[in-house]
């Protein structure tokens, strides 16, 4: 068995953080669902801009929004408008292929690829 990327969105803008909150990241619905990532799924996540690297769970934001949200004590590894990667696996003994979002500026879709 081997941990294999099964989803990705790459390049996403962090537009809050919430050092009071539980904990987690709140993602757009429409990228959650679109990437093959699930509410509640255990994700890492890459902070483009300043290295940091973390894992966390995911909590629906609202759909069209937008929204990447980090939330709890993670608020303090990540910035407003840094650039994160999310990043889901799976335990599998076989090769997947990876379902990986391209967003803007906005965290709209820009392109899907599959690895």
């Amino acid at each position: 068995m081997r941990w294999l990327l099964r989803s990705k969105i790459h390049r996403a803008t962090v537009t809050e953080t919430r050092l009071d909150y539980e904990g987690s990241i709140t993602i757009d619905e429409e990228l959650v669902e679109r990437s093959g990532m699930w509410v509640g799924e255990k994700v890492t996540i890459a902070d483009v801009d300043n290295g940091n690297r973390f894992e966390t769970y995911i909590l629906p934001g609202e759909r069209g929004s937008g929204i990447i949200a980090i939330n709890g004590a993670a608020a303090h590894l990540c910035g407003e408008g840094d650039k994160v990667i999310i990043m889901g696996y799976e335990l599998t003994d076989e090769p997947i292929e990876a379902k990986v979002l391209l967003v803007g500026p906005d965290n709209g879709i820009v392109r899907e690829l599959v690895y």
